[in-house]
């Protein structure tokens, strides 16, 4: 038998993966026999800006064990792949390696012309990433294969925004939102990276009051003191009260303003606000219909308010209004080890400037018309044609059931979110991604000759993925120049890929889809709004069960990091150690919504394991040589015994998948085989294996062979190639009908 000595994965993935895919089993159209219950993953689609860490690993991992259990048992199962373009991300690496290179920023390129340089990037990282998919062994539908911006995808997008805006969801106004001054752009708050620093923080007399800051420089509009309600300190000021005091720039009138939000436990209890540049306090303002004014320019710098400082960057300028305040014996004192977070934009490192302007949003809050869903399961507690919201919708998918949410600790989470969103600024001012489909009527209208009846019809905004023109005055249009944020496209994900906004045949079967598996971190900005896209346009759930996985760390705890040097390649494990072993390492002792420890030797402990399941496979099948399926074994009253606890087993496993509860299941499986089959069963038959007694030698055989491949059988979805490897190599003796362990029956 051609059986080597010692599992060496190298000498087998390739050629494996080759086998899945030339069987067309990874496509549920292509699967044998009668499979009427869908199941459907849609992988979380990587960015396309460099390699995939641990994370995407050990989400591949945990998918694609969902995957191949469900198709073992009988699903039509799709695995349909993709990937994001990640507006944001993609440009500031791809305008990063411009200007370190050439020293060129896109302006200098065109955005034509930058353009292309971006899509020659992403084409190569995409090519990168598809092949480490494959190398994890990623049973993914390939002929389905999608990207957040290609035609299908962004045919999808317009027809979203256009539905959304029609349904007045969607608007241009006036909020607060995140800018970074570096980027040039609004940022989502899911690029939103809190760090931590040491900041000086300044304590000022204001008035009768002493207020506290960390950022004096945002001070100079300063004409509102707002303290808590119920704060017996403040009791004798009333709220609307006027109060004359010395301030930077000399004399102001200031008003008192008494609100909830107000800590009374930190500081002095009384705080100044800034309502253009601060989000607690733009709320104020809204809720008490305050004045709001611009002190910082979108570059960082101040603006005329701040007098003798106009022009001076924000950093520079914040020591000289120190140091002025001082002189005008309005410091009181300064803390310097006071600890804060401050907001950065995790694309770049820039520093987050919040700012009011003009952007486009979806609001939360309107009330719209449930639509009725394509593939009948609908919105339970809210009916086709009943009104609701978007911040209802959301709350009641997963309050009612529908959506579960594991762990179910992070509903809570999840609702407490849900309870204070804000409209959603979907705008982006960057070349990247998909363009607004929103056009302007570029000249004033002048009716052309004999059509002066129709010249009222002449439209100043139009919605439309092509460039319109007006039909009554001949104008041309212009088209916004911003896009749309990455996540509005992702929010479409589950769906988009089926082929919406056509009714195709995919959608009907696929949708809703049956698990979302993410990282908790993703639970807000990524789930949420794809429950808010697919509940508006399809009057539908996008999936049924969110699983979320916890971080990778490494052996120390630790977030790995580029600064750290703490990281770990998947695709230098999967070189060195093999694939299972890499699947098996970020699954054993990772429970959903837990982060787990990680080190190579880790990794290294499970390629010993594979290789465990060779040798034992390979002493197996070299002693049943003369094994014959056709004779009915005479089990001993100890091979019976055996037999039911590997019913239990296969029973226990089972359990434990179908209630996500992967790593109890992965790991109840590594210790029988190793401690229970190959170091006990294996070697309390091996005398029996000798024996002159044809019918217990046989018994023996039968054992070894039933309990060997109904273990390949369990252990396929955690450690797809040794198990394909093995599976092979059986002889006709074993598996007279050579199929694939890929598809034999759970």
């Amino acid at each position: 038998m051609d059986f080597p000595k010692g599992y060496i994965p190298k000498d087998h993935e390739d050629d494996i993966y080759k086998l899945w895919g030339k069987s067309g089993f990874f496509n549920p159209d292509k699967l044998p026999g009668k499979r009427n219950q869908p199941y459907t993953i849609i992988l979380p689609p990587p960015n396309v800006t460099g390699n995939l860490h641990m994370g995407h690993a050990a989400m591949l991992a945990v998918e694609d064990i969902m995957i191949r259990f469900e198709r073992m048992r009988g699903k039509k199962t799709l695995w349909l792949p993709g990937t994001d373009h990640a507006a944001i991300a993609t440009q500031e690496k791809v305008e990063r390696d411009l200007y370190k290179k050439e020293k060129k920023t896109r302006h200098d390129l065109g955005r034509e012309k930058f353009l292309e340089l971006l899509n020659d990037f992403v084409q190569k990282s995409h090519d990168t990433i598809i092949h480490q998919l494959k190398k994890m062994g990623s049973s993914l539908d390939w002929s389905r294969e999608a990207f957040t911006l290609d035609k299908k995808r962004s045919l999808a997008v317009y027809t979203a925004f256009k539905k959304m805006y029609d349904a007045k969801l969607i608007y241009r106004g006036h909020r607060i939102v995140n800018w970074d001054p570096k980027l040039g752009s609004t940022v989502s708050d899911d690029e939103i990276k809190w760090v931590e620093q040491k900041t000086p923080f300044y304590y000022f007399k204001y008035g009768p009051f002493i207020i506290a800051t960390a950022r004096p420089e945002t001070k100079f509009g300063d004409k509102y003191v707002v303290m808590h309600p119920d704060d017996r300190r403040y009791k004798n000021y009333k709220s609307g009260e006027k109060i004359n005091l010395e301030w930077i720039n000399g004399p102001i009138t200031a008003t008192i303003i008494k609100d909830e939000a107000v800590d009374p436990e930190f500081g002095t209890g009384v705080m100044t606000i800034t309502p253009w540049h601060d989000n607690t306090d733009f709320e104020i303002a809204e809720r008490h219909n305050l004045d709001k004014e611009q002190i910082i320019d979108f570059k960082g710098k101040l603006l005329e308010i701040a007098g003798e400082f106009k022009g001076l960057h924000i950093k520079k300028a914040r020591p000289l209004i120190v140091e002025k305040l001082k002189k005008k014996g309005l410091l009181e004192k300064v803390d310097k080890n006071y600890t804060n977070r401050v907001a950065t934009n995790s694309r770049g490192g820039g520093m987050i400037e919040p700012q009011i302007m003009e952007q486009w949003f979806v609001d939360v809050d309107k009330e719209f018309t449930l639509s009725k869903p394509l593939t009948g399961t609908g919105i339970s507690g809210i009916g086709s044609g009943e009104k609701t919201t978007l911040k209802k919708l959301m709350r009641a998918v997963v309050e009612n059931g529908q959506i579960k949410i594991i762990p179910e600790r992070f509903e809570k989470t999840y609702f407490h979110w849900i309870d204070n969103l804000h409209d959603w600024c979907i705008s982006r001012q960057i070349w990247y991604g998909h363009r607004i489909p929103v056009w302007y009527h570029e000249a004033k209208c002048t009716p052309r000759p004999g059509r002066k009846d129709e010249f009222k019809k002449c439209q100043d905004i139009i919605i439309s993925a092509t460039e319109p023109q007006c039909e009554f005055c001949g104008s041309r249009f212009r088209q916004d120049p911003d896009t749309l944020d990455t996540w509005f496209s992702s929010g479409l994900w589950t769906f988009s890929p089926l082929g919406w906004p056509e009714k195709t045949a995919d959608l009907k079967t696929y949708h809703p889809t049956d698990v979302l598996e993410t990282g908790y971190d993703l639970l807000f900005f990524w789930i949420a709004r794809m429950i808010l896209m697919t509940g508006f346009l399809l009057g539908d759930i996008p999936f049924r069960t969110v699983y979320l996985h916890g971080l990778v760390r490494d052996e120390k705890g630790r977030k790995m990091s580029k600064s750290l040097g703490n990281g770990i390649d998947p695709l230098d494990m999967i070189s060195r150690y093999g694939a299972d072993a890499t699947r098996l390492s970020l699954i054993v002792g990772a429970a959903p919504g837990s982060d787990t420890k990680l080190s190579e030797n880790k990794v290294k402990g499970y390629k010993h394991f594979t290789n465990k399941i060779w040798n034992a496979a390979r002493f197996v099948l070299m002693n049943a040589e003369s094994y014959d399926p056709k004779n009915e074994p005479a089990y001993t009253n100890a091979d019976k015994k055996i037999l039911r606890e590997l019913n239990n087993l296969k029973r226990e496993v089972t359990e434990d998948i179908e209630s996500f509860r992967l790593y109890l299941a992965a790991e109840k499986l590594y210790h029988y085989f190793w401690h229970t089959f190959a170091d006990k069963i294996i070697e309390a038959t091996k005398p029996r294996l000798q024996s002159e007694n044809p019918e217990d030698k046989h018994a023996a055989q039968s054992l070894l062979v039933t309990i060997l491949k109904e273990c390949l059988k369990m252990l396929h979805p955690f450690a797809p190639f040794v198990t394909e490897a093995i599976w092979q190599k059986l002889p006709k003796n074993i598996q007279a009908d050579k199929k694939i362990l890929l598809i034999e029956t759970w």
